[in-house]
Protein backbone atom coordinates (compact mmCIF):
# COMPACT_ATOMS: atom_id res chain seq x y z
CA UNK A 1 0.00 0.00 0.00
CA UNK A 2 2.83 2.40 0.94
CA UNK A 3 4.66 1.75 -2.36
CA UNK A 4 1.47 2.39 -4.30
CA UNK A 5 0.97 5.76 -2.58
CA UNK A 6 4.57 6.78 -3.30
CA UNK A 7 4.21 5.92 -6.97
CA UNK A 8 0.94 7.82 -7.16
CA UNK A 9 2.54 10.89 -5.57
CA UNK A 10 5.45 10.79 -8.00
CA UNK A 11 3.10 10.54 -10.97
CA UNK A 12 1.26 13.65 -9.77
CA UNK A 13 4.45 15.63 -9.36
CA UNK A 14 5.36 15.26 -13.02
CA UNK A 15 8.49 14.32 -14.97
CA UNK A 16 11.00 16.07 -12.72
CA UNK A 17 9.97 14.09 -9.65
CA UNK A 18 10.57 10.77 -11.41
CA UNK A 19 13.96 11.79 -12.75
CA UNK A 20 12.72 12.11 -16.35
CA UNK A 21 14.13 15.01 -18.36
CA UNK A 22 11.97 18.10 -18.60
CA UNK A 23 9.97 18.10 -21.83
CA UNK A 24 10.66 20.50 -24.63
CA UNK A 25 7.65 22.63 -25.55
CA UNK A 26 6.70 23.62 -29.09
CA UNK A 27 3.70 25.92 -29.46
CA UNK A 28 2.43 26.52 -32.99
CA UNK A 29 0.10 29.53 -32.96
CA UNK A 30 -1.75 30.28 -36.18
CA UNK A 31 -3.15 33.72 -36.98
CA UNK A 32 -6.84 33.98 -37.95
CA UNK A 33 -7.24 30.23 -38.48
CA UNK A 34 -10.82 29.15 -37.89
CA UNK A 35 -12.21 26.21 -35.95
CA UNK A 36 -12.97 24.20 -39.11
CA UNK A 37 -10.00 25.38 -41.21
CA UNK A 38 -8.14 22.06 -40.88
CA UNK A 39 -8.73 18.64 -42.35
CA UNK A 40 -8.85 17.08 -38.89
CA UNK A 41 -11.38 19.74 -37.86
CA UNK A 42 -13.81 18.85 -40.61
CA UNK A 43 -12.81 20.82 -43.71
CA UNK A 44 -13.26 18.84 -46.91
CA UNK A 45 -11.35 21.43 -48.97
CA UNK A 46 -8.28 22.53 -47.01
CA UNK A 47 -5.46 19.97 -46.84
CA UNK A 48 -3.41 19.85 -43.63
CA UNK A 49 -1.74 16.42 -43.34
CA UNK A 50 1.06 17.56 -41.01
CA UNK A 51 -1.17 19.38 -38.56
CA UNK A 52 -3.56 16.43 -38.76
CA UNK A 53 -0.63 14.26 -37.60
CA UNK A 54 -0.62 16.10 -34.28
CA UNK A 55 -4.27 15.18 -33.80
CA UNK A 56 -3.80 11.58 -34.93
CA UNK A 57 -0.80 11.09 -32.65
CA UNK A 58 -2.24 13.05 -29.72
CA UNK A 59 -5.38 14.67 -28.34
CA UNK A 60 -7.97 16.96 -29.91
CA UNK A 61 -9.73 19.41 -27.60
CA UNK A 62 -13.16 20.02 -29.07
CA UNK A 63 -14.07 23.02 -26.90
CA UNK A 64 -10.92 25.12 -26.65
CA UNK A 65 -11.04 28.89 -26.60
CA UNK A 66 -8.87 31.87 -27.43
CA UNK A 67 -8.77 34.69 -24.92
CA UNK A 68 -10.33 37.16 -27.34
CA UNK A 69 -11.92 37.41 -30.76
CA UNK A 70 -8.93 39.17 -32.33
CA UNK A 71 -5.20 38.77 -32.21
CA UNK A 72 -3.32 41.12 -29.85
CA UNK A 73 -5.41 40.46 -26.72
CA UNK A 74 -5.31 36.71 -27.30
CA UNK A 75 -1.52 36.83 -27.47
CA UNK A 76 -1.22 39.00 -24.38
CA UNK A 77 -3.40 36.59 -22.39
CA UNK A 78 -1.57 33.52 -23.68
CA UNK A 79 1.79 34.99 -22.65
CA UNK A 80 0.68 36.13 -19.18
CA UNK A 81 -1.96 33.53 -18.29
CA UNK A 82 -4.31 36.41 -17.48
CA UNK A 83 -7.72 37.51 -18.66
CA UNK A 84 -7.76 40.74 -20.68
CA UNK A 85 -8.81 43.12 -17.84
CA UNK A 86 -5.63 42.19 -15.96
CA UNK A 87 -3.33 43.49 -18.73
CA UNK A 88 -5.56 45.98 -20.56
CA UNK A 89 -4.92 44.77 -24.12
CA UNK A 90 -8.48 44.47 -25.44
CA UNK A 91 -8.16 44.86 -29.18
CA UNK A 92 -5.78 45.78 -32.00
CA UNK A 93 -4.82 49.45 -32.13
CA UNK A 94 -7.48 51.89 -30.99
CA UNK A 95 -10.66 50.78 -29.23
CA UNK A 96 -13.00 53.19 -31.04
CA UNK A 97 -13.03 51.37 -34.35
CA UNK A 98 -15.94 52.00 -36.67
CA UNK A 99 -17.86 55.22 -37.32
CA UNK A 100 -18.35 57.51 -34.33
CA UNK A 101 -21.98 58.09 -35.30
CA UNK A 102 -22.72 54.46 -34.55
CA UNK A 103 -20.93 54.23 -31.17
CA UNK A 104 -23.18 54.94 -28.19
CA UNK A 105 -20.34 55.04 -25.66
CA UNK A 106 -16.73 56.16 -25.57
CA UNK A 107 -14.88 52.85 -25.23
CA UNK A 108 -12.23 52.02 -22.65
CA UNK A 109 -8.77 53.05 -23.83
CA UNK A 110 -6.76 50.15 -25.18
CA UNK A 111 -3.15 49.26 -24.40
CA UNK A 112 -1.11 48.24 -27.41
CA UNK A 113 2.06 47.23 -25.55
CA UNK A 114 2.12 44.46 -22.96
CA UNK A 115 3.35 45.83 -19.64
CA UNK A 116 6.70 44.47 -18.49
CA UNK A 117 5.46 44.33 -14.91
CA UNK A 118 3.58 41.11 -15.64
CA UNK A 119 5.72 37.95 -15.91
CA UNK A 120 5.39 35.99 -19.12
CA UNK A 121 5.51 32.26 -19.63
CA UNK A 122 8.74 32.72 -21.59
CA UNK A 123 10.40 34.53 -18.68
CA UNK A 124 9.29 31.83 -16.26
CA UNK A 125 10.67 29.06 -18.46
CA UNK A 126 13.82 31.02 -19.20
CA UNK A 127 14.48 31.46 -15.48
CA UNK A 128 13.95 27.73 -15.09
CA UNK A 129 16.79 27.07 -17.54
CA UNK A 130 14.84 26.62 -20.76
CA UNK A 131 16.23 28.01 -23.98
CA UNK A 132 13.52 30.16 -25.54
CA UNK A 133 12.78 31.37 -29.06
CA UNK A 134 9.92 33.11 -30.84
CA UNK A 135 9.43 33.11 -34.60
CA UNK A 136 6.73 35.10 -36.38
CA UNK A 137 3.99 37.45 -35.26
CA UNK A 138 4.73 38.91 -31.81
CA UNK A 139 2.36 41.92 -31.95
CA UNK A 140 2.41 43.03 -28.27
CA UNK A 141 5.60 45.16 -28.24
CA UNK A 142 8.54 46.04 -30.46
CA UNK A 143 10.95 43.49 -28.96
CA UNK A 144 10.07 40.01 -27.62
CA UNK A 145 13.57 39.54 -26.18
CA UNK A 146 12.50 41.93 -23.41
CA UNK A 147 9.84 39.42 -22.38
CA UNK A 148 11.85 36.25 -21.87
CA UNK A 149 12.90 35.12 -25.33
CA UNK A 150 16.57 34.45 -26.01
CA UNK A 151 16.10 34.52 -29.77
CA UNK A 152 13.66 36.31 -32.06
CA UNK A 153 12.96 35.54 -35.70
CA UNK A 154 10.74 38.23 -37.21
CA UNK A 155 8.81 39.32 -34.13
CA UNK A 156 7.77 42.98 -34.08
CA UNK A 157 4.74 45.10 -33.22
CA UNK A 158 3.40 44.37 -36.70
CA UNK A 159 0.03 42.66 -37.02
CA UNK A 160 0.76 41.47 -40.57
CA UNK A 161 3.92 41.16 -42.66
CA UNK A 162 5.16 43.75 -45.12
CA UNK A 163 5.58 40.88 -47.55
CA UNK A 164 4.87 37.16 -47.48
CA UNK A 165 7.73 36.65 -49.94
CA UNK A 166 11.42 37.41 -49.64
CA UNK A 167 12.68 40.11 -49.42
CA UNK A 168 10.49 40.46 -46.32
CA UNK A 169 11.44 44.02 -45.35
CA UNK A 170 11.49 42.85 -41.73
CA UNK A 171 14.48 44.11 -39.70
CA UNK A 172 14.17 41.16 -37.33
CA UNK A 173 14.15 38.49 -40.05
CA UNK A 174 16.85 37.36 -42.44
CA UNK A 175 15.80 37.32 -46.07
CA UNK A 176 15.96 34.06 -47.96
CA UNK A 177 16.24 33.54 -51.70
CA UNK A 178 14.05 35.92 -53.70
CA UNK A 179 10.51 34.58 -53.75
CA UNK A 180 10.90 32.37 -50.67
CA UNK A 181 7.59 32.14 -48.75
CA UNK A 182 7.44 33.40 -45.16
CA UNK A 183 6.28 30.16 -43.44
CA UNK A 184 9.25 28.36 -44.98
CA UNK A 185 11.65 31.08 -43.75
CA UNK A 186 10.34 30.74 -40.20
CA UNK A 187 10.56 26.94 -40.32
CA UNK A 188 14.12 27.07 -41.65
CA UNK A 189 15.22 29.46 -38.91
CA UNK A 190 13.68 27.56 -36.01
CA UNK A 191 14.92 24.22 -37.30
CA UNK A 192 18.46 25.58 -37.42
CA UNK A 193 17.98 27.00 -33.90
CA UNK A 194 16.87 23.62 -32.56
CA UNK A 195 19.67 21.78 -34.35
CA UNK A 196 22.33 24.19 -33.12
CA UNK A 197 21.00 23.91 -29.60
CA UNK A 198 21.13 20.11 -29.64
CA UNK A 199 24.67 19.99 -31.03
CA UNK A 200 26.14 22.70 -28.78
CA UNK A 201 28.15 21.67 -25.71
CA UNK A 202 26.17 21.79 -22.49
CA UNK A 203 27.30 22.80 -19.04
CA UNK A 204 27.31 20.22 -16.28
CA UNK A 205 24.03 19.78 -14.37
CA UNK A 206 22.02 21.49 -17.12
CA UNK A 207 19.89 20.12 -19.92
CA UNK A 208 18.92 21.35 -23.36
CA UNK A 209 15.20 21.78 -22.74
CA UNK A 210 13.70 24.44 -24.99
CA UNK A 211 10.52 26.41 -25.48
CA UNK A 212 9.72 27.31 -29.07
CA UNK A 213 6.83 29.72 -29.65
CA UNK A 214 6.03 29.81 -33.37
CA UNK A 215 3.19 32.30 -33.90
CA UNK A 216 2.82 32.26 -37.68
CA UNK A 217 1.87 35.41 -39.54
CA UNK A 218 -0.24 33.01 -41.60
CA UNK A 219 -3.07 33.02 -42.42
CA UNK A 220 -3.65 36.71 -41.73
CA UNK A 221 -4.39 38.99 -44.64
CA UNK A 222 -3.08 39.96 -47.12
CA UNK A 223 -3.64 36.56 -48.72
CA UNK A 224 -0.37 36.03 -50.59
CA UNK A 225 0.16 32.39 -51.43
CA UNK A 226 2.58 30.32 -53.46
CA UNK A 227 1.51 29.96 -57.10
CA UNK A 228 2.07 26.20 -57.14
CA UNK A 229 -0.19 25.72 -54.13
CA UNK A 230 -2.86 28.00 -55.59
CA UNK A 231 -2.82 25.87 -58.75
CA UNK A 232 -3.24 22.77 -56.58
CA UNK A 233 -6.45 24.07 -55.03
CA UNK A 234 -7.82 25.46 -58.27
CA UNK A 235 -8.05 21.82 -59.36
CA UNK A 236 -9.90 20.68 -56.22
CA UNK A 237 -13.70 20.69 -56.06
CA UNK A 238 -15.19 23.23 -53.68
CA UNK A 239 -15.93 21.86 -50.23
CA UNK A 240 -19.06 21.94 -48.12
CA UNK A 241 -18.17 25.27 -46.49
CA UNK A 242 -14.79 26.24 -47.96
CA UNK A 243 -13.67 27.06 -51.50
CA UNK A 244 -11.07 29.90 -51.42
CA UNK A 245 -8.06 28.50 -53.31
CA UNK A 246 -5.58 31.23 -52.27
CA UNK A 247 -6.54 30.92 -48.61
CA UNK A 248 -6.26 27.14 -48.87
CA UNK A 249 -2.78 27.59 -50.30
CA UNK A 250 -1.85 29.82 -47.34
CA UNK A 251 -2.98 27.10 -44.93
CA UNK A 252 -1.11 24.48 -46.94
CA UNK A 253 2.16 26.45 -46.74
CA UNK A 254 1.81 26.79 -42.98
CA UNK A 255 1.11 23.07 -42.75
CA UNK A 256 4.32 22.34 -44.65
CA UNK A 257 6.25 24.50 -42.16
CA UNK A 258 4.70 22.60 -39.25
CA UNK A 259 5.70 19.35 -40.93
CA UNK A 260 9.28 20.54 -41.31
CA UNK A 261 9.55 21.12 -37.55
CA UNK A 262 7.84 17.83 -36.70
CA UNK A 263 10.18 15.95 -39.04
CA UNK A 264 13.22 17.55 -37.41
CA UNK A 265 12.02 16.47 -33.97
CA UNK A 266 11.82 12.91 -35.32
CA UNK A 267 15.28 13.12 -36.91
CA UNK A 268 16.85 14.41 -33.70
CA UNK A 269 14.91 11.82 -31.65
CA UNK A 270 13.22 14.57 -29.66
CA UNK A 271 9.58 13.72 -30.36
CA UNK A 272 9.05 11.52 -27.33
CA UNK A 273 10.18 14.25 -24.97
CA UNK A 274 8.49 17.20 -26.68
CA UNK A 275 5.03 18.54 -25.97
CA UNK A 276 3.63 19.92 -29.23
CA UNK A 277 0.55 22.15 -29.30
CA UNK A 278 -1.20 23.66 -32.30
CA UNK A 279 -3.89 26.30 -31.89
CA UNK A 280 -4.99 29.72 -33.21
CA UNK A 281 -5.58 33.21 -31.84
CA UNK A 282 -9.15 33.82 -33.02
CA UNK A 283 -11.69 32.84 -35.65
CA UNK A 284 -11.24 33.15 -39.41
CA UNK A 285 -11.32 36.40 -41.34
CA UNK A 286 -14.88 36.53 -42.62
CA UNK A 287 -13.86 37.74 -46.04
CA UNK A 288 -11.94 34.57 -46.90
CA UNK A 289 -13.18 31.73 -44.71
CA UNK A 290 -15.76 30.76 -42.11
CA UNK A 291 -16.15 28.55 -39.05
CA UNK A 292 -19.37 26.87 -40.17
CA UNK A 293 -21.33 25.21 -38.74
CA UNK A 294 -20.35 27.55 -35.87
CA UNK A 295 -21.77 31.06 -35.92
CA UNK A 296 -19.57 34.10 -36.45
CA UNK A 297 -15.96 34.77 -37.36
CA UNK A 298 -12.99 36.88 -36.30
CA UNK A 299 -14.03 39.78 -34.10
CA UNK A 300 -17.24 38.20 -32.81
CA UNK A 301 -17.81 36.49 -29.48
CA UNK A 302 -19.95 33.77 -30.94
CA UNK A 303 -18.28 30.37 -31.12
CA UNK A 304 -16.91 30.97 -34.59
CA UNK A 305 -14.92 33.94 -33.31
CA UNK A 306 -13.35 32.40 -30.21
CA UNK A 307 -13.52 28.58 -30.37
CA UNK A 308 -10.24 27.30 -31.82
CA UNK A 309 -8.51 24.15 -32.97
CA UNK A 310 -6.41 22.85 -30.08
CA UNK A 311 -4.26 19.80 -30.78
CA UNK A 312 -1.75 18.35 -28.32
CA UNK A 313 0.87 15.64 -28.84
CA UNK A 314 3.26 14.13 -26.30
CA UNK A 315 4.05 10.47 -27.02
CA UNK A 316 3.88 8.25 -23.97
CA UNK A 317 1.89 10.84 -22.03
CA UNK A 318 -1.08 11.59 -24.29
CA UNK A 319 -3.10 8.81 -25.91
CA UNK A 320 -2.97 8.89 -29.70
CA UNK A 321 -6.24 9.74 -31.40
CA UNK A 322 -7.92 10.81 -28.16
CA UNK A 323 -10.46 13.59 -27.67
CA UNK A 324 -11.32 15.87 -24.76
CA UNK A 325 -14.64 17.72 -24.51
CA UNK A 326 -13.71 19.76 -21.42
CA UNK A 327 -13.86 23.51 -22.15
CA UNK A 328 -10.39 25.05 -21.84
CA UNK A 329 -8.97 28.54 -22.33
CA UNK A 330 -5.61 29.72 -23.61
CA UNK A 331 -4.82 31.30 -20.23
CA UNK A 332 -4.34 27.66 -19.19
CA UNK A 333 -1.11 27.33 -21.18
CA UNK A 334 1.05 29.32 -18.75
CA UNK A 335 0.32 27.16 -15.66
CA UNK A 336 0.55 24.02 -17.77
CA UNK A 337 3.99 24.86 -19.12
CA UNK A 338 5.22 26.02 -15.71
CA UNK A 339 4.13 22.72 -14.15
CA UNK A 340 5.96 20.76 -16.84
CA UNK A 341 9.10 22.78 -16.13
CA UNK A 342 8.76 22.09 -12.41
CA UNK A 343 8.36 25.75 -11.43
CA UNK A 344 5.59 27.70 -9.77
CA UNK A 345 3.06 29.74 -11.67
CA UNK A 346 2.92 33.40 -10.58
CA UNK A 347 0.46 34.08 -7.78
CA UNK A 348 -1.69 36.16 -10.12
CA UNK A 349 -2.97 33.85 -12.85
CA UNK A 350 -6.32 32.82 -14.28
CA UNK A 351 -5.65 29.41 -15.81
CA UNK A 352 -5.29 25.80 -14.70
CA UNK A 353 -2.76 23.04 -15.35
CA UNK A 354 -4.09 20.93 -18.22
CA UNK A 355 -1.88 17.91 -17.45
CA UNK A 356 -4.73 15.86 -15.90
CA UNK A 357 -6.72 16.28 -19.12
CA UNK A 358 -3.71 15.21 -21.17
CA UNK A 359 -3.72 12.00 -19.13
CA UNK A 360 -7.42 11.39 -19.76
CA UNK A 361 -8.49 12.51 -16.28
CA UNK A 362 -10.92 15.25 -15.27
CA UNK A 363 -10.57 18.70 -13.74
CA UNK A 364 -13.00 20.63 -11.61
CA UNK A 365 -15.59 22.49 -13.65
CA UNK A 366 -15.07 26.25 -13.77
CA UNK A 367 -16.51 29.17 -15.73
CA UNK A 368 -14.61 30.87 -18.56
CA UNK A 369 -14.76 34.61 -19.20
CA UNK A 370 -14.23 37.25 -21.88
CA UNK A 371 -14.35 41.04 -21.62
CA UNK A 372 -14.41 43.46 -24.56
CA UNK A 373 -15.08 47.14 -23.63
CA UNK A 374 -14.41 48.33 -27.19
CA UNK A 375 -15.88 48.50 -30.69
CA UNK A 376 -14.85 46.52 -33.75
CA UNK A 377 -16.08 47.61 -37.15
CA UNK A 378 -18.03 45.22 -39.37
CA UNK A 379 -17.02 43.47 -42.57
CA UNK A 380 -19.76 45.11 -44.60
CA UNK A 381 -21.60 41.81 -44.90
CA UNK A 382 -23.69 39.65 -42.58
CA UNK A 383 -21.47 36.97 -41.06
CA UNK A 384 -23.43 36.25 -37.91
CA UNK A 385 -23.18 39.57 -36.06
CA UNK A 386 -26.47 41.02 -34.75
CA UNK A 387 -25.13 44.51 -35.49
CA UNK A 388 -25.41 46.29 -38.80
CA UNK A 389 -22.17 48.27 -38.45
CA UNK A 390 -20.03 46.21 -36.09
CA UNK A 391 -18.72 42.72 -35.59
CA UNK A 392 -19.24 43.42 -31.91
CA UNK A 393 -20.04 46.30 -29.60
CA UNK A 394 -18.77 46.38 -25.98
CA UNK A 395 -19.72 43.15 -24.24
CA UNK A 396 -18.91 40.54 -21.63
CA UNK A 397 -19.18 36.76 -21.95
CA UNK A 398 -19.31 33.81 -19.59
CA UNK A 399 -19.34 30.12 -20.42
CA UNK A 400 -20.19 27.73 -17.57
CA UNK A 401 -20.86 24.09 -18.32
CA UNK A 402 -23.02 23.90 -21.43
CA UNK A 403 -24.33 27.43 -21.02
CA UNK A 404 -23.02 30.66 -22.51
CA UNK A 405 -24.24 34.19 -21.81
CA UNK A 406 -23.35 37.35 -23.75
CA UNK A 407 -24.10 40.73 -22.18
CA UNK A 408 -23.98 43.86 -24.35
CA UNK A 409 -23.10 47.00 -22.42
CA UNK A 410 -24.81 49.57 -24.67
CA UNK A 411 -28.34 48.49 -23.80
CA UNK A 412 -27.98 45.53 -21.42
CA UNK A 413 -29.19 43.07 -24.04
CA UNK A 414 -28.60 39.42 -23.13
CA UNK A 415 -28.13 36.31 -25.23
CA UNK A 416 -28.19 32.86 -23.64
CA UNK A 417 -27.28 29.67 -25.48
CA UNK A 418 -27.10 25.99 -24.59
CA UNK A 419 -24.00 24.95 -26.50
CA UNK A 420 -24.68 21.25 -26.08
CA UNK A 421 -28.05 21.32 -27.82
CA UNK A 422 -27.38 24.42 -29.92
CA UNK A 423 -23.66 24.79 -30.76
CA UNK A 424 -24.62 27.02 -33.71
CA UNK A 425 -26.13 29.57 -31.28
CA UNK A 426 -29.33 29.84 -33.25
CA UNK A 427 -31.78 30.09 -30.34
CA UNK A 428 -31.50 32.80 -27.70
CA UNK A 429 -32.94 31.33 -24.48
CA UNK A 430 -32.57 34.47 -22.35
CA UNK A 431 -36.36 34.76 -21.91
CA UNK A 432 -37.19 31.06 -21.66
CA UNK A 433 -34.41 30.20 -19.18
CA UNK A 434 -34.62 33.19 -16.86
CA UNK A 435 -33.12 31.48 -13.80
CA UNK A 436 -30.04 30.32 -15.74
CA UNK A 437 -29.75 33.74 -17.38
CA UNK A 438 -29.80 35.53 -14.03
CA UNK A 439 -27.38 33.09 -12.41
CA UNK A 440 -24.80 33.50 -15.18
CA UNK A 441 -25.23 37.26 -15.26
CA UNK A 442 -24.61 37.40 -11.51
CA UNK A 443 -21.42 35.34 -11.91
CA UNK A 444 -20.26 37.50 -14.80
CA UNK A 445 -20.76 40.71 -12.82
CA UNK A 446 -19.04 39.22 -9.78
CA UNK A 447 -16.06 38.23 -11.94
CA UNK A 448 -15.83 41.75 -13.37
CA UNK A 449 -15.65 43.11 -9.85
CA UNK A 450 -12.94 40.64 -8.92
CA UNK A 451 -10.69 41.48 -11.88
CA UNK A 452 -11.63 45.19 -11.91
CA UNK A 453 -12.87 45.02 -15.48
CA UNK A 454 -13.82 48.50 -16.76
CA UNK A 455 -17.13 49.05 -18.54
CA UNK A 456 -17.70 52.00 -20.88
CA UNK A 457 -20.42 54.35 -19.55
CA UNK A 458 -19.48 57.78 -20.90
CA UNK A 459 -21.86 58.83 -23.68
CA UNK A 460 -20.34 59.56 -27.08
CA UNK A 461 -21.36 63.09 -28.16
CA UNK A 462 -20.95 62.06 -31.79
CA UNK A 463 -23.51 59.24 -31.53
CA UNK A 464 -26.37 59.59 -34.04
CA UNK A 465 -28.43 56.57 -33.01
Amino acid sequence: MRITLILLLLSCLGPLATGAPRPNIVLFYADDLGYTDLGCQGSDFYRTPNIDRIAAEGMTFTQAYAAAANCAPSRASLLTGLYTPRHGVYTVGNSDRGKSAHRKFIPIENKTVLTKELPTVAQTLQEAGYRTAVAGKWHVSSDPTEYGFDTNFGGLQWGSPKSYFSPYRNPKLKDGPKGEHLPARLANDVCKWITDLQTAPVEEDTDKAFFLYLPFYSVHTPIRARKDLIAKYNKIKAGTHHSHAKYAAMIDAMDLAVGQVLDLLETLKLSDNTLVIFTSDNGPHGGVSNAKPLRGSKGMFYEGGIREPFLVRWPGHIKAGSHCETPIHQVDLFPTFAALAGVATPALHDGIDLAPLFAGKTVESRPLFWHFPAYLQGYGQDLGSPFKNFRTTPCGVIRDGNWKLIEYFEDGALELYNLKSDPQENTNLARDQASMRDELLHRLKKWRQDVKAPIPTQKNPGFKG
